[in-house]
Order: structure tokens, then sequence, then C-alpha cells
């Protein structure tokens, strides 16, 4: 998740970010901007990150005008002392309003949001999209994660499978090593092989390799035993059993 912060008073800018790292730490802060004419001149030579947030009154005008001047494609939280432009943030990308002074909580639940709403909009255009583009382009055969305070490279061979907990999505790998990824389930399943993953159901994507037994479940379910084992049973539904099986079965 890429993050910009507009804010004109340092105090602010500061526990702000600080709110994000807690609630967020894959995310990467691009930018801290601390004014319109800043504001302005940034997103006119960067493209749009995933999410920004963004302060109503600035030292040198209101925030609205950056939207005026150049166009910004992405949601918006909006951040303010005051309640007296609600209607107006939400005629801009506006997702959410908090009040100042701001708190760990309302940070969280406003990514919460956005990560809801992301997942909303990309459920399904993601799978429809790799059908109609399978073949043609190929699928991602590398995922860069973080380590550290650095990166490193997963091969695709060797992962096991993805999940999803609490809101995040990671990355396992045979060896049993988890990576946090930031993307969703949908996205990830886009990009990979279908003769390879399957979606095995709403916070589970499985690579062939890691399943080691599959197993009634009761009511036409399947227990999927995984190598390395998941944190949770890792079932498959009654109206997902047929197409598993048929996918195991080449």
């Amino acid at each position: 998740m890429r993050l910009v912060i507009v804010e004109d008073e340092p105090p602010a800018r500061e526990k702000l970010a600080s709110c994000l790292r807690t609630a967020a730490p894959e995310a990467a802060i691009l930018a801290q901007l601390g004014g319109v004419a800043e504001a302005i001149r940034w997103f006119g030579q960067h493209s749009a990150p995933d999410l920004l947030f963004c302060d109503t009154q600035l030292s040198d005008g209101l925030s609205f005008e950056i939207f005026r001047a150049q166009p910004v494609h992405c949601p918006v939280v909006f951040t303010t002392a005051f309640d007296e432009y609600l209607l107006e943030s939400f005629q801009t990308n506006s997702i959410d309003y908090l009040l100042k002074p701001i708190r760990q909580a309302q940070v969280a639940a406003a990514l919460a949001k956005y990560r809801a709403l992301a997942a909303h909009f990309t459920a399904g255009y993601a799978h429809r999209l790799h059908a109609i583009t399978h073949g043609a382009i190929a699928p991602r055969d590398r995922f860069l994660v973080r380590k550290g305070a650095g990166h490193l490279v997963v091969k695709v061979p060797e992962i096991a499978y993805f999940y999803t907990e609490d809101k995040l999505i990671f990355l396992v790998t045979a060896a049993g090593q988890r990576h946090l990824l930031d993307k969703t389930l949908s996205e990830i399943e886009a990009e990979l092989d279908a003769a390879r993953f399957f979606r095995a159901n709403r916070a589970t994507l499985v690579q062939i390799d890691a399943i080691s037994r599959c197993s009634p479940y009761g009511k036409g379910r399947l227990l999927l035993e995984l190598h390395p084992p998941p944190r949770e049973p890792v079932v498959v539904s009654q109206e997902r059993a047929s197409a598993c099986r048929e996918w195991l079965g080449g």
C-alpha cells in the first residue's frame, strides 16, 4: 500500500505517520507534503498513491484547491479539526473524515475501510480479467517481499500458499517462511498460473505441490492438508469442491 500525507503542522504530520506505520507496517509513505502548492507540484510529477491522508485547512489554503488544480485519482481520508467541510470532502474521493486530534484507532479503522472497499471492487474483476487475458500475458514468476530493511525475491515455485489473516495477506513458502504482501488474494490469483494455484476459499490460495492430502469434510466439503501446515484448517466449500477435484486431477 502506497500512502501520501498532506499536513502543514509537523507534530500532527509526525503523529499521523506514526499511526500509519503502526496500523500498516507493510505500507510505504511516499511523501509528506506541507501545503497546497507543494501538493499540486507533487501530484503533477507523480502517479497517485493508493490512499491519501489530507488535512482540510493548510497554511496556504484549503486542500480542496489541490483537487481543483490537479486530478488525483485515489481515495482520500481527510483529517481536520473542523467538521464544516464534511459535505465538500465527500465530493472529492473521500472515504473517511477524521477529526483531530488523530487517534490510533481512527487511523486503523480508516485503513480497514479502505482495504474492505478495495477487496470488494477488485474481487471478481481480477478473476474475470485473468480469464480474458490468460495465455496472452505470462503468469507472474516471482514476488518481491520485505525482509528487514531490505527486500527478498521469492520465486513462484517456492511458494506453498497465500492466506489472509486480520485483513492482511501473507505468502508462505515451502520452507515455512511467512512474508507480508500488499495485494489482495484476488489480485494475486489473477497473476498466477491457474493450473498451479487454486482459490480454496475466501482466505486461502494454494499451490498444487503444497497439498499432501484431500479428504471429505462433511456436507460435501473437502479438507486440504498442506505442507507446511497452515494456522487454520483449509476447507473447500461444497460449491467449490467439484472444481477443486477437477483441478487436482489435472
